[in-house]
This record gives C-alpha cells, structure tokens and sequence, in this order.
C-alpha cells in the first residue's frame, strides 16, 4: 500500500502557513510600517524547510484511524510557528548569520537598521528585535493551534501534549547552553557521549520528530498501545535524525545545507560526532583540535584538517552505525502496532528520509 503523498501535503501545509501569516499581519496592521519590518524576515524563514515536524503531526493523526481533514492541516501548521520561533532564538545564540542560505532574522534586521541610518548599535538592534520576532512566532503556534477548526475536545487531548513539547524544548536549548560551558576535560568518554546524546534528546529529537507524531496522534484519540509504538518510533529516529543533522553540520555541501561548510566546528557544537571523535584521537591530535573548535574565524584548511582527524579516527563510522541502529529499532516499533496502514507506511519510509538525508 502507498503511503501519503507528502508532496501534496507540504503544499497545503505551505498554503496553511500563508494563511496564519496573512492573520498575523491582519493583527498588526495599526502598527504598520514598523510591524513590517518584523514580517519580512519571519515571512523569508517560513517560506522555506522540509516540514518534517506538520508532516510527523499529520501522520500521527492518520495513525490514530482518522480521516485528512482541513482543520488537521491548520492544526499542522502550528508546528512551523513553533519551529520558527526555535530558529529565530536558536540563531541568537549561536550567532549565525545564515539560516537556508538566506540571512538570519537577527541579520536581516541588523541590516535593516543600517541601511535607514538609524541611531544606536545595529547588532543589539538586531538582537533585540529577533528576539520579539520568535515571540511572535510562538504567539501565532498558539493561535494556529487554538483555531485550526478541528473540535475542542479533541485539541484537549493534544494540548498537555504541546506544553510539554515546548517546555522541554526551552529546556532542552539551555541543556545545549550549559553543554557549551561545561569542561568535558573531566569527563570520561563515555559520559561525554551520554551528555551530547541528552542534548539531542530533548533539543531536536523529542521535539522534531516524536512530539509532533504525538501530538497528532492523541488529538486524533489514538490507542494506548499505538500511543506506547508511536512514542518508541519517534525517540530513536528523532535522535537519528539529528546525528545525520551533526554530521550534515561537518560534511554536509553549503549549496544543499543552505549553511557555511563547516559551521558547527566554527560554534564549536559539542556533538556525539565530537565526543566520539576525541575518544579515539592521539594526545596531540586531541589537544589540537580542542584548540581549534569553537573558533569563528577558522579558515578552509583548518576545517579540511578537522574533517580528516573526524573522519580517521573512526567516528563517522560510528555515529552512522549508530544511525542505522536506531532506525531499525524505530521500524521494529511500528512493525506489530494497530496504526492507519496508510500512515504505517508513510512512517516507515520516512525512516529513510529522516536517516539519509543530505540537507
């Protein structure tokens, strides 16, 4: 049987996301010009994505036996608000200044006030006025949430599941925060591995792939066995998902990524890529690159150099032996569960998408 036909459902996520903009800037038209400057750049970052986290809420709603529905689909377009609000201030704090190959809101905004010659700091400006911008974003989620159309007894099965989704998603962001802090010098290996995996857990997997699987399901009034599949599915391939996302981050193509070659060394993420990395390198090699990750103004030979040390000391083959477990343990998870045939399929073949990715 095939599965969903995510095309299509991106574009009607696409036109959802376009309607719930044109409602926030219904909203903020007594505001106007300033409020423009705002919308511009939150408007560039929806326009863009993969939709993985609308597509993960559809389908779990499609899981729990329940028929596609437009009220669905607007309810979908909550997890874009929500995600985009992540984006804003997750930029902010990494300081990046590019976001699929476009300029980061904070930029954007930093620009806009030096091109009007404004008075004060242009990046503080920029800081500040992204931060409002994420803000909103996680007004509209609740809006799109709250008035997509389905019932409101079926949004009260999902709403518990939306706060928690967003809380540990804060949390797992300051989780990232004090990981960029804390020595790992006095930590053993394997307690460096288990820190960077905590991370992912509850900064990207949780709220990439499970959240909103759960989500849609249990607004759709899924079962508790399913409830129990769906939950083991999206843990392990959000945490897939994401050690593809880490390893895109080193090696992926800046024209395919949307990202500078590299970046995550230049922020000096500390990822399993990492942790496995210096488990395996030499003293010297070691204490080289520990030297060397984190600093912005790393340069195209020292990137080539941290690549080659990543790759020979064998840690990409870990991270994707690792990639591949998961997968399989997310595809045992569905195999027996009483879900929609339709959605068991698209789940399935999303296992592929999610784990094999080059963007």
């Amino acid at each position: 049987m095939a599965g969903i036909d995510l095309a299509a459902l991106r574009a009607r996520v696409d036109a959802a996301v376009a309607d719930q903009l044109r409602r926030g800037a219904a909203d903020l038209a007594d505001l106007s010009p300033e409020a423009d400057d705002l919308l511009a750049p939150i408007g560039a970052l929806l326009s863009g994505g993969k939709r993985f986290r609308p597509v993960m809420l559809y389908v779990g709603y499609r899981a729990a036996g329940r028929p596609d529905a437009a009220g669905v689909i607007r309810l979908a377009a909550t997890m874009e608000f929500l995600h985009a609000a992540a984006l804003i201030h997750d930029d902010v704090i990494d300081s990046s200044d590019t976001r699929r190959g476009m300029p980061t809101v904070h930029c954007a905004l930093r620009e806009r006030h030096r091109e009007r010659g404004w008075d004060g700091d242009p990046q503080g400006f920029g800081v500040a006025a992204a931060i409002l911008a994420g803000n909103l974003c996680l007004g509209w989620a609740d809006q799109a949430y709250d008035e997509c159309g389905l019932p409101q007894s079926e949004l009260a099965r999902g709403r518990a599941t939306l706060d928690r989704m967003r809380t540990q998603l804060m949390a797992g962001q300051y989780l990232d925060v004090v990981g960029a802090v804390r020595p790992w010098s006095t930590m053993s290996a394997l307690d460096r591995i288990a820190a960077a995996e905590r991370v992912i857990t509850f900064k990207s997997a949780k709220y990439s792939i499970q959240h909103p699987l759960l989500l849609g399901a249990r607004v759709g009034g899924v079962s508790a066995a399913a409830d129990a599949a769906l939950t083991a599915y999206g843990l392990e391939l959000g945490i897939a998902f994401q050690l593809r996302d880490d390893l895109l981050g080193v090696f992926g193509d800046p024209q395919v990524t949307g990202k500078p070659a590299g970046d995550d060394l230049r922020e000096g993420k500390r990822t399993v890529l990492i942790a496995h990395t210096l488990a395996a390198l030499s003293a010297a090699d070691r204490t080289w690159l520990e030297s060397r990750l984190g600093d912005p103004d790393l340069d195209g030979v020292a990137i080539e150099r941290l690549r080659g040390l990543i790759a020979r000391s064998g840690a990409v083959a870990a991270v994707e032996r690792e990639i591949a477990r998961r997968g399989h343990v997310a595809a045992d998870a569905i195999s027996s569960a009483h879900l929609e045939p339709i959605a068991r399929e698209t789940l399935r073949d999303f296992i592929a998408t999610a784990t094999a990715r080059d963007a």
